[in-house]
This record gives C-alpha cells, structure tokens and sequence, in this order.
C-alpha cells in the first residue's frame, strides 16, 4: 500500500514539473526554432537576439538583453519570462517601480475627445474664410 501510493505522488509530481521543465528556454544556447515557439518572439526578434549574441556573446543577465535587443524593453521581458524564457537559467522578475515608472505616460486626450474637439471646431461660428483671418460672422 506504501509503495503503492509512493508511486502515486512520483506520478503525480512529474507531471506537474514536466511541463515547466520543457517550456523553459534558455536565450544563450537556443536556435531560431525554439525561439519562436515563446509566445511574444517572432522571427524578426529570434533573428535579432541571435545576430546580437554571435556579435557580443552571451546576455549576461535580463537588463543585458533589454539592452541589446531592439523591442525587448521591460514591460515585454516579464511576458517573455512568464512564457518560458530564461537568461543564464533566470526568469525575469516581475516590473519593479522604478520600471513602472518608465511605462510611457498616457495621452491626455482620447480619440473620442479628439474627434469630438474636431466636430465643435467644424460647427463653430468662425468657419471659412472668416476663421483664416480669425473674424467672427456677424
């Protein structure tokens, strides 16, 4: 009965490690082919981490590949991570605050209010000629 149930949670234990064990992938010895199957990497960002690490070697750690990769920033390294990623056997934290803070800032205006804004502006008085030279219509 003991063993029986050993067996059990061996069983039960390697299928709940095997999956992350698999996904996991590491930026320094991948090939294009495991690359691309990140969600979040296309072929155009597999061939440019590849390019850039023929050229300067291994990424050290994270903030080295946010560095050197074009369109690898903060924000889109934790998804990377979240989806099997790995520099030098790491997962990228989660965003700290000081990343937080180099999220860009949002526009003031939406496009709603943008078009609105543009709809008073076509049904304003000061139309034609008269809003080019800045008079009113009497």
């Amino acid at each position: 009965m003991l063993k029986r149930f050993a067996r059990y949670i061996a069983v039960l234990v390697s299928l709940l490690v095997t999956p992350w064990a698999l996904a996991s992938v590491e930026i320094n010895t991948a090939d294009q082919a495991q690359l691309d199957s990140i969600a979040g990497i296309g072929p155009a960002t597999s061939r440019a981490i590849l390019e850039e690490r023929k050229k300067n070697g291994n990424f050290k750690d994270w903030a080295d590949l946010e560095q050197r990769v074009r369109g690898i920033g903060e924000r889109n390294s934790v998804k990377l991570s979240a989806a099997g990623l790995v520099v030098n056997g790491q997962q990228r934290s989660t965003l700290t605050p000081q990343d937080k803070s180099a999220q860009p800032m949002k526009v003031s205006k939406t496009s709603k209010e943008v078009k609105d804004a543009n709809k008073d502006e076509k049904n304003s008085p000061q139309s034609g000629e008269a809003a080019k030279t800045g008079e009113a219509k009497r």
